[in-house]
């Protein structure tokens, strides 16, 4: 009989010190705020997107209607319309903007065929001093003169890979030399 008593003793103190942990457990939850209430505390506020800043060296280029990029480029001082073409190995112009800057194509030694989206050309090798987008400027761009099949210049890789950076955007085309 003490044996039931001494078990029922020990059932009470730990009913009572259960109890006891519960009740300083709620005070202690009472003294939290919500949790909600900590999670908006700390939830960064969403800043809008800005478009990238510019800075020396820098140009951005904004995606035309026709989903292409084109650049109104300076080649030696003097103005170029440009399609950027990343999957042009080199700087491509046209007959008429070599002639533009300079270049008399019907004396250049068309040494080269290249393929373009018209089929096979002859091209021509040449060196531009300065190409500059914005404030992009590379010096020294290798680039070819298309004989025919082209309709337009393209600034390809032999200026674009020689940039620092060049990064597309969904509205723009950023480069950085």
């Amino acid at each position: 009989m003490v044996r039931f008593l001494v078990i029922g003793l020990f059932a009470a103190l730990a009913a009572v010190g259960a109890a006891d942990s519960l009740t300083q457990m709620s005070l202690r939850q009472a003294q939290k705020p919500p949790a909600a209430a900590a999670v908006a505390t700390f939830a960064p506020t969403p800043q809008p997107v800005q478009p990238p800043s510019l800075g020396d060296g820098e140009a951005s280029i904004a995606k035309s209607a026709d989903g292409h990029f084109w650049a109104d480029a300076q080649v030696d001082g003097r103005p170029v319309r440009f399609l950027v073409d990343t999957g042009a190995s080199d700087v491509a112009l046209t007959a008429d903007d070599a002639r533009a800057l300079g270049f008399a194509p019907e004396t250049l030694t068309y040494s080269y065929t290249v393929m373009t989206a018209n089929g096979p050309a002859r091209a021509a090798p040449i060196k531009l001093g300065i190409v500059s987008v914005g404030r992009a400027e590379v010096e020294d761009v290798d680039a070819f003169v298309i004989d025919k099949g082209l309709e337009t210049s393209l600034l390809g890789m032999t200026y674009l890979g020689r940039l620092a950076k060049f990064e597309a955007t969904p509205d723009s085309l950023v480069l950085k030399s």
